[in-house]
């Protein structure tokens, strides 16, 4: 039994071991990690609980009510006394004499209850429970939101390495670059062919890319760290990714979209919850204004000098119709402000809609947008390339500066750099498209 609970133990923990063993995951298991470890989602967790024993306390009212007491009390006011005898069942008929009912000696009582009441007819209870299961309903619905969220955001991150990357191989390849347009440099100066200030010009050039080599190699630990952090690892333990990251293909049109967003976004529906719930709060409002019927049922004990003790019992059972005629326009303004707060509830519906439809647009039109600047960006680098190349010949040949040549890597370093930018914008463009129509999670997840 043991070697089975080990064997269960140790599969469990298989994957963490393997995860923690090299410390590289892939998009998929770094999103399994986030969605099982991430402390917002656990947090959001807990508050669907929460809301989920909101909604079982709500319905718990049509049950009964037990209550037991037990109570002490010691008096000589007369009516107190008489009352004591009766419960305990102790009246005798010397009790009657005028002295003894004027001005009784001090007398005790110990009384043990056991009481029930139960609703029979009240329309709040009904509307309360509804209005609890709407809020669980939304809490459901932004925990759904919130694993949409956490998600793209290692797949964020997972680009951001990717990024950092292609970044930091950017900036070792403009230092190799650096390093030849300062030997070159050297040579021709050796050879007295080449002037003392191309030397020192391409050094300080030299110094400045080994500083970006530097940075670059700083946002590819701060973008492991990120992703660890996302998924719930442990601070200042960085993860790295097993594959390069492709960018998600973006095949549905923008009506497409559109209905999906409306169908699918879980933030939205969680926000159309929360205009339910005022309605129900309306209609809880106005409920007020119907009677309300309760059963009740007693069982009780006295006793003279011990407490639980029993000289005397009795019962009673009873029902109790209560109908509020006159509050003071109290109900009424409850209502009104129920219903107010229907209203606004609707209103910020409609406006959500809108929004999430725009986010939708600018999605679409941006991830258009970005896919033609890719196209330009390798074009430049292209073109930088050859620029390059070609200036690094005349100035072997004497016939471009220095200058020019270093002003030509430069913009070829920018072009690298802005088509790393590129790439990462179009991956993070459908990124986008996709979290805008709600499902990402399940795009990624194909």
């Amino acid at each position: 039994m043991n070697r089975a609970i080990l064997t269960v133990i140790m599969l469990l923990l298989l994957p963490l071991a393997t995860f923690a063993d090299n410390g590289r995951v892939s998009v998929r298991e770094a999103i399994d990690l986030a969605l099982e470890r991430n402390h917002l989602l656990k947090a959001a967790d807990y508050e669907r609980q929460s809301a989920a024993h909101e909604v079982s306390a709500s319905r718990s009212r049509y049950f009964p009510r037990v209550f037991l007491e037990e109570s002490a009390a010691a008096s000589n006011a007369p009516t107190r006394v008489f009352m004591m005898k009766l419960d305990e069942g102790r009246f005798s008929q010397n009790d009657f004499a005028p002295s003894s009912l004027n001005h009784p000696d001090a007398y005790h009582d110990f009384r043990t209850a056991l009481s029930l009441e139960m609703p029979l007819l009240d329309f709040t209870i009904g509307k309360g429970a509804g209005m609890a299961g709407k809020e669980e309903e939304a809490r459901s619905l932004t925990l759904e939101s919130r694993r949409q969220e956490i998600a793209s955001k290692v797949y964020a991150a997972f680009l951001e390495i990717r990024r950092a990357k292609a970044y930091l191989a950017a900036a070792q390849q403009a230092l190799v670059d650096a390093q030849e347009h300062q030997r070159l440099a050297v040579v021709r100066s050796e050879a007295g062919v080449g002037l003392r200030s191309d030397e020192l010009r391409a050094r300080t050039f030299l110094a400045e890319i080994e500083q970006q080599n530097i940075t670059a190699n700083n946002e590819l630990v701060l973008a492991k760290l990120r992703l660890s952090l996302v998924t719930g690892g442990d601070a200042g333990e960085p993860l790295d990714i097993t594959d390069e990251v492709d960018a998600l293909d973006v095949t549905l049109d923008m009506a497409e979209l559109k209905r999906l967003a409306r169908l699918e976004r879980p933030d939205l529906k969680a926000m159309e919850k929360g205009a339910e719930k005022a309605a129900l709060g309306v209609a809880m409002a106005r409920s007020a204004y119907l009677p309300t019927i309760y059963a009740s049922a007693s069982y009780q004990l006295n006793d003279n000098t011990t407490p639980f003790g029993r000289d005397n019992d009795s019962w009673s059972v009873g029902a109790t119709l209560r109908w509020e005629l006159f509050d003071g326009m109290r109900r009424r303004n409850e209502v009104g402000k129920t219903v107010a707060l229907e209203k606004a509830a609707a209103e910020y519906v409609t406006d959500y809609r809108q929004e999430v439809d725009f986010q939708v647009v600018e999605g679409f039109l941006r991830s258009q947008e970005v896919a033609k600047r890719l196209e330009v960006a390798r074009h430049a680098v292209v073109d930088a390339d050859e620029s390059v190349r070609l200036l690094e010949k005349r100035f072997q040949n004497s016939l471009a500066t220095m200058v020019e040549l270093l002003d030509a890597q430069m913009a070829l370093n920018k072009a690298r750099a802005n088509l790393v930018e590129m790439e990462n914008q179009r991956a993070r463009a459908a990124v986008t498209i996709y979290r805008a129509a709600g499902i990402f999670l399940q795009e990624v997840k194909k």
